[in-house]
């Protein structure tokens, strides 16, 4: 095992471990350019035996993961040569070029085939789907979609020279193993939702600043006509029910105190429009759907998860709309908020009961109410950080001006991979003026998520045969337990990932018995 790639756990993972102790877990061309097409693949790519992994040092794989690398022959490529960042300099043929592979085919970010050159802003690499290449030498990274990411399907065996990347925007729910040291140390880069990530997508869901200076397109005059015909103060548009931040539990305590319209499939109490009826897939946002949530004064804006920098179109949409956003997710979003008062955080308030006393004041006081639409005006967005950042990110949110994220964090690997290896070769040319480039490492700051809690009350209070109760928390340490045993399947040079399981039990009889 590289002791660049990994570290004993810290002091607190210790101690968390050692708490576990004893604990139950549950554990289409023409010929001529077809040829024109095979002749560029084999001048590019040729097989070059002297690249090949020492075998010796693998005994583990069996020798046919290492024939040659005509895999890369059977590989389609972009005709179109890829932009040329100003500061790249880079001018070695594909055939010198490190490879990046995407573990996740799913998401590979170029069209057509699953292979093609990138030229980045300081370097370029070879960015693949095709999984032949996971054992090359040239194959100097893995990118991985933190939602795909199983430890039983892992690529082993961890090889020394390879750095493994994270990309993982999507709820934490998707995925906790992600939330555990032991399963965030697993990757060397990062680009997740928190800002302490490599490549940071805290704003994936806020397309611009003028998105946010949209003028309201219901006035308060209209939404307060609609609320004397009977119209809720409050919305809340759900059908994503049973998630880990039991936000059904805590809204259904709050509709015993206030007027809430809730439509879709969670806490139902008003039918839609047929053409608005699929509230699951009310991710974009088409205009009559826009116009219908608009009228409301107040969204109850809920993320299926909880953790630091989580923020989704939930906060967002109706901040743009006008609507004031009552807002449970993120337990840093004021860092991100366009001033002081843009959004209602429940967590600041001691009760459901309290917050509706709240929600009913601001109803009943218009010069109250305005205050939360005062950041329309651009002289009063306040935040210097939500301006630097989206000033400063390189990538675009439907802004085909710009690169996609995907694109931005394969560069980010390339440009930080060919920097390594280009000091690993300074460093075996002159030892002892050059050092050997530190590997990096993520840590919890870059992913991690707390243990799922109650929407509302105490989890001791809970039944023992709570849906969420038996759902949510096991998942979670669950989770761990797979970290934990990707980590040991790694540590010991396994290659079978279907071994985890076994790894998992023994060190669940090794933790009963008192023994680390």
């Amino acid at each position: 095992m590289n002791a660049c790639l990994y570290e004993i756990p810290d002091a607190h993972v210790v101690y968390m471990l050692l708490q576990m102790a004893g604990r139950g877990k549950m554990v289409p061309c023409v010929c001529l350019g077809l040829l024109g097409v095979l002749c560029w693949v084999w001048v590019s790519f040729a097989s070059f035996p002297d690249e090949q992994l020492s075998l010796g040092a693998m005994d583990a794989v069996e020798r046919a993961a290492f024939q040659p690398q005509s895999a890369l022959s059977e590989m389609e490529f972009a005709s179109i040569g890829s932009y040329r960042g100003p500061g790249n300099l880079d001018h070695r043929s594909n055939k010198e070029l490190p490879i990046l592979l995407w573990w996740s085919a799913g998401l590979f970010p170029h069209f057509p085939g699953d292979t093609e050159r990138i030229d980045c802003a300081r370097s370029s690499c070879l960015a693949t789907s095709n999984r032949k290449v996971q054992l090359y030498k040239r194959t100097a990274s893995i990118i991985f979609y933190g939602t795909d990411f199983r430890a039983y399907e892992a690529p082993l065996p961890r090889l020394r020279h390879q750095t493994w990347a994270l990309f993982h925007e999507e709820s934490p729910m998707n995925n906790y193993l992600l939330s555990h040291g032991p399963g965030i140390r697993l990757f060397n880069y990062t680009a997740t939702f928190r800002r302490e990530s490599d490549y940071p997508l805290t704003l994936q869901w806020l397309p611009s600043l003028e998105y946010l200076l949209t003028p309201v397109p219901v006035s308060l005059e209209e939404k307060n006509r609609l609320r004397r015909e009977g119209l809720a103060p409050v919305l809340y548009m759900q059908s994503h029910c049973d998630v880990p931040s039991d936000r059904d539990r805590y809204v259904q305590e709050l509709m015993k105190y206030i007027q809430v319209d809730s439509y879709g499939k969670c806490l139902n109490n008003k039918p839609l429009a047929g053409n608005l009826e699929d509230t699951s897939t009310a991710t974009g946002e088409e205009q009559t759907f826009m116009s219908f949530v608009a009228r409301y004064k107040f969204h109850l804006a809920l993320e299926n998860g909880l953790c630091p920098d989580y923020m989704t179109e939930k906060l967002w949409r109706p901040l743009h709309q006008g609507c004031v956003p009552v807002y449970r997710g993120s337990s840093v979003v004021a860092d991100w908020m366009p001033n002081e008062r843009s959004a209602i955080i429940i967590d600041e308030f001691p009760s459901p009961q309290a917050l509706a006393e709240y929600l009913l004041h601001l109803d009943e006081n218009d010069d109250e109410y305005r205050k939360y639409l005062e950041f329309k005006s651009p002289k009063r967005v306040t935040n210097a950080r939500l301006l630097e950042a989206l000033e400063r990110r390189e990538w675009g949110v439907n802004d085909m001006s710009k690169p996609n994220y995907l694109n931005g964090f394969e560069c980010y690997v390339c440009d930080q991979e060919n920097a390594r290896l280009a000091a690993e070769r300074a460093h075996r040319k002159a030892p002892k003026t050059n050092k050997p480039p530190e590997w990096k490492m993520a840590n919890n700051s870059h992913m991690g998520c707390p243990l799922p809690s109650p929407g509302y009350g105490q989890v001791h209070h809970l039944p023992a045969d709570d849906g969420w109760l038996q759902t949510w928390p096991q998942d979670y340490w669950q989770s761990l337990d797979q970290a934990e045993g990707l980590e040991s399947l790694i540590r010991h040079n396994e290659s079978d990932p279907s071994l985890l399981w076994k790894h998992i039990q023994n060190m669940a009889v090794r933790r009963a018995r008192g023994k680390n």
